[in-house]
């Protein structure tokens, strides 16, 4: 049965045996390749939170141009049909009101949507704060 403490290269020494300087040497390297394997991570969840911010401004976007052509349209189709009832001038100014108010919803749904958005990557913050941890651990 091989020793837990076995070297499986024989020709590299063991942790025990590596210098100071060659230990920082390895520590430096496996820190380095981690930072770059949590800027991966970053950059894939920031694409993601963009990719959301971009969903909600086209939602946006059609919105708006839904909401200016019915505005358009219907207000001219409602004013005129109040004023069949009412002075034009007063008629006009209902449906007027009428498509602030609409207007009114779809900005603060678009807002909140994208306030939804979150451009802090919080998987790559929470790796990188274990890594300080581990990296402190480590220097001690």
């Amino acid at each position: 049965m091989a020793s837990v403490h076995a070297n499986p290269d024989p020709t590299q020494p063991l942790e025990a045996d590596k210098s100071l300087g060659e230990l920082l040497s390895r520590l430096t390297k496996d820190f380095s390749s981690l930072v770059s394997t949590q800027v991966e991570l970053a950059k894939l969840e920031i694409k993601e939170e963009v990719g959301r911010a971009g969903k909600g401004a086209g939602i946006l976007t059609g919105g708006a141009v839904a909401a200016w052509l019915a505005v358009v349209l219907l207000s001219f189709a409602a004013a005129w049909g109040l004023a069949e009832v009412m002075p034009t001038g007063f008629a006009f100014l209902v449906v007027g009101a009428v498509w602030l108010v609409v207007a009114a919803v779809l900005l603060l749904r678009g807002r909140n949507e994208l306030k939804s958005v979150n451009v802090v990557p919080e998987q790559t913050k929470a790796e990188l704060q274990e890594d300080i941890q581990w990296a402190r651990q480590q220097t001690r």
